[in-house]
């Protein structure tokens, strides 16, 4: 692996050449591949694999199988997380009970998919991406973890300093310069420069120094970046502490973690870094820092960042629906209704959809249900992959892994002679993989187009790395 000169001379400073030899040896190895089961859907892993020490549910894997084609992957009965940055979770369990989270830069949805799994019934967990397309992929991946009590946003960060005090724990795992991925991701050594290292610090400060008056007195913030540099990692803690009043708070760690502290010389406060030489995964940092009695107005220096052209969402009552049959414990949901989609909301996700919903661009708010088309009602792909769907209120139909993937490219199937015509729950070793409209001849296949498989190759070996 190549490195720039500029890149081997800062960490050689950083971490000594002794140590450096180490390091540059352990980024041509294989990177490392981890998981976390969907505990919600009451999905294990088998009892043979490694766990991730630092993580309550992931495990690592001797190699990276062709995830695409597994449909529990697509089922959402698991996540691929890289595992350095499970550690979000001792993070989290720090910061006690948190009501209202936010994810605030979340695509692809690794971290939110491990809060939503964290955090207490009755929480809400609002999941942000600020870019379009990157917001498309998180939302995708929310729905498929299936979690009821989520909140899916296309918002920049500044936006959210309007909601003063109204966030228990933020997380922020910052745009970086990517250094801890250059084994994983060419294009962020490509792009590499001391330059950009500049300006995503930057850029990181702007980000925290906006959205920290949406964090409550005696909130958490969760920060993390993916890069080694002190620019962007230590350095910006110290200017998070001097100029919004944040204070550093202690993480319990393992001895046998290996997690390397603070490298900044003469500041001696709490930081987490998980080197590849060291720990098995790739770069990461992370600091957990607590909101003090402050004046917010040093948030709001210097210059804003450009705000996203909202939509004014506005969701309505939508009375008598049918379709509460659909979900367990149904009368614990609202039903609202948004752009010909029928959404369910709990208590909790309404408060937030309220407080939001006209000066936000929501993409998702708790479970879509169906999809209004004239006076028929159509089940929602999300509704199959939610954890509160009443899977009897269905036909069910088993399906082998071919068949599978045939739904999962989204071709036409055929069902057994059977089967009942209307709406077909199609299950995957037991678990829900989606819908089709069942008639008689032929299935309709009602999977999203845009999450269908692309690639018709179909690899022989198949998964058996979670206990169904």
């Amino acid at each position: 692996m190549k490195l720039p000169e500029a890149f081997v001379e800062e960490m050689t400073q950083l971490i000594g050449a002794e140590d450096y030899l180490h390091f540059v040896s352990a980024l041509e190895k294989v990177p490392q591949v981890a998981f976390r089961p969907n505990v919600h859907k009451n999905i294990h892993t088998a009892t043979a694999l490694k766990a991730v020490p630092w993580s309550s549910a992931g495990c690592y894997l001797q190699d990276r199988p062709a995830f695409t084609f597994d449909p529990l992957f697509h089922a959402g009965a698991y996540y691929v997380q890289e595992p350095s940055s499970m550690f979000v979770e001792q993070a989290l369990n720090v910061c006690g009970e948190a009501r209202r989270v936010l994810d605030l830069c979340a695509s692809p949805g690794g971290k939110s998919t491990l809060l939503r799994s964290l955090l207490p019934p009755g929480s809400v967990l609002v999941c942000n991406e600020p870019l379009k397309l990157r917001a498309q992929v998180l939302l995708e991946n929310m729905l498929k973890w299936g979690h009821p009590e989520v909140v899916v946003t296309n918002n920049y960060p500044s936006d959210f300093g309007s909601l003063k005090d109204f966030f228990d724990v933020i997380a922020i795992d910052a745009p970086c310069s990517g250094e801890g991925m250059f084994r994983k991701d060419n294009p962020a050594l490509d792009e590499w420069s001391l330059q950009n290292v500049k300006a995503c610090a930057q850029r990181q400060q702007d980000i925290v120094r906006e959205v920290w008056p949406a964090l409550r007195e005696g909130g958490y913030m969760i920060y993390s970046t993916c890069t080694y540099n002190l620019e962007e990692d230590e350095r910006n803690v110290k200017y998070f502490c001097e100029t919004l009043g944040a204070e550093p708070v202690k993480i319990p760690v393992m001895e046998d973690w290996q997690v390397t502290g603070n490298l900044l010389p003469e500041h001696d406060f709490p930081v987490y870094r998980f080197m590849p030489h060291r720990t098995k995964g790739e770069g990461f940092f992370l600091a957990l820092l607590r909101k003090n009695k402050q004046d917010d107005a040093s948030a709001s220096e210097g210059k804003p960042m450009k705000k996203t052209k909202k939509t004014n969402v506005k969701f309505l009552s939508f009375s008598q629906a049918p379709m509460k049959d659909w979900l367990r414990n149904s009368a614990d949901f609202v039903m609202i209704e948004k752009d010909n989609t029928v959404f369910a909301l709990e208590k909790s996700v309404v408060e937030v959809v309220n407080l939001m919903g006209n000066h936000f661009h929501i993409l998702s708010a708790g479970i879509p249900v169906v999809v209004c088309k004239g006076n028929k009602f159509q089940p929602h792909q999300a509704l199959a992959l939610a954890t509160a769907l009443h899977r009897e209120a269905f036909t069910q139909v088993e399906i082998d892994r071919e068949i599978a993937l045939e739904y999962l490219r989204r071709m036409s199937l055929m069902l057994p002679a059977n089967t009942p015509r209307g709406y077909v729950l199609l299950t995957f070793l037991g678990v829900p993989l989606g819908f089709v409209n069942n008639l008689g001849a032929h299935a309709n296949n009602l999977y999203p187009q845009n999450w269908k498989i692309r690639s018709g190759y179909t690899p022989d070996d198949k998964f058996s790395f979670l206990d169904i």
